[in-house]
């Protein structure tokens, strides 16, 4: 089964960066130098950049989404270690989320696996980042989701979600490599997304935006969002540093 295997993040201390999501966010150093919690997860790998990041609405990059059993948990641990944390908050029908910055700058949200108020009664594991961290998801921006949409499906993935957002003039899409099927067929059913949220693998979400608008130029030696690399693919194209951001926008 093909997966979303490597995250690619230019910044202007990488080392910094992976001691950072290894000391602080708990996560193990792979054999090809990318940081991660687990093997059926994407990892994140930094390479070098000149200048810093500086994020714009217009990048093809959003955020990552560590998916936690416990959130309050995982904020106190944060706020511990005097890193920054937003406060938990039930974002309309979508998730219990936060959100807090690595040093460079980029945006790391915590998303629950439960909506506020659902989550069973039960000990978590204190060692662990809100009790035991995944990367669930890889968020991406475009203005057009079809050509997008296209080829995660000639990809071979599945539609796990879609979720709009009207009041924030956007709709989300999650893709994955699996054969997993929602709880509800609706893809747009609330039930489906506290589901998605519990995935062990990581799932692109793509944040179709319903405005247009202009991309930002890819520039390597700015700090930003480089590609996806993915494995398992039956051709040599799909072994490639992918570059969605040339999709729809």
């Amino acid at each position: 089964m093909p997966r979303i295997d490597t995250i690619l993040l230019r910044c202007r201390d990488p080392l910094a960066q992976r001691r950072f999501y290894c000391e602080i966010l708990g996560m193990d150093v792979r054999a090809n130098g990318a940081v991660a919690y687990g093997s059926e997860e994407a990892g994140l790998k930094f390479e070098k950049a000149t200048h810093s990041y500086q994020p714009t609405k217009g990048d093809i990059y959003w955020k990552i989404a560590l998916a936690v059993p416990n959130i309050e948990l995982a904020c106190e641990q944060l706020t511990a270690q005097d890193i920054k944390v937003g406060t938990p908050h039930q974002f309309q029908d979508i998730g219990y989320l936060a959100h807090f910055q690595d040093p460079e700058g980029f945006t790391i949200e915590l998303i629950e696996h439960w909506f506020e108020g659902n989550r069973p009664e039960g000990r978590h594991d204190t060692s662990q980042l809100g009790g035991g961290a995944s990367l669930n998801l890889l968020t991406l921006r475009t203005h057009d989701i079809a050509p997008i949409r296209e080829d995660c499906l000639a990809w071979g993935m599945t539609t796990l979600s879609v979720q709009p957002v009207n009041d924030y003039g956007f709709t989300l899409h999650f893709f994955a490599f699996t054969e997993d099927t929602p709880p509800n067929s609706d893809l747009e059913a609330v039930e489906n997304r506290e589901w998605l949220y519990q995935r062990p693998y990581t799932v692109l979400e793509i944040q179709a935006v319903h405005a247009t608008g202009e991309k930002t130029p890819a520039d390597l030696d700015t700090a930003g969002y480089s590609g996806t690399e993915f494995t398992g693919m039956p051709h040599p194209f799909y072994s490639e540093r992918l570059q969605i951001s040339g999709k729809g926008n």
